[in-house]
């Protein structure tokens, strides 16, 4: 695959996009509407596994959430190509959201969703810039540490 796609990129990067992540309750994992996808909260799912679990700042280390939420968002991309059948129809990614599963005293969120947002830059160039939130949170889902959405455009 030609490095000029987004999954050509990934190729290059020793990356390759998983199978959709079955969800782990009722709902879809990406829903197109109009120009527009919406992902639902991706986990560091790989082969059916979280990559860790914990809380970052206890259990987990910063560069492990930041590889955790590279899955995530490998795994976020996956859902959008299901919808829309090729990331090269993404014409801006819009918005990320990274959820962090964080100890009562970490404050390093935006570092660990890095790990999204450098990814999606190194995929996209600039359209991979977008705006971002990255919350801290209790808990997130079968205990996984991070936990990332995304909003793309599509042309």
């Amino acid at each position: 695959m030609a490095a000029s796609t987004p999954e050509g990129r990934l190729e290059e990067m020793g990356l390759t996009l998983p199978d959709v992540a079955k969800p782990v309750a009722a709902y879809v994992p990406a829903l197109r509407s109009e120009s527009y996808v919406y992902t639902s909260g991706q986990l560091p799912l790989r082969d059916g596994e979280l990559l860790h679990t914990g809380k970052v700042g206890a259990d987990v280390t910063v560069e492990q959430a930041q590889q955790c939420a590279q899955q995530c968002t490998l795994n976020a991309l996956a859902a959008v190509r299901a919808a829309v059948g090729d990331l090269s129809a993404v014409t801006r990614v819009v918005k990320v959201v990274a959820f962090v599963a964080s100890a009562p005293d970490f404050t390093g969120q935006p570092q660990v969703a890095n790990g999204a947002s450098e990814l999606l830059g190194q995929v996209f160039g600039d359209a991979g810039q977008h705006a971002r939130s990255a919350v801290g949170v209790a808990v997130l889902p079968l205990g996984a540490p991070v936990e990332v959405e995304m909003i793309v455009e599509v042309g």
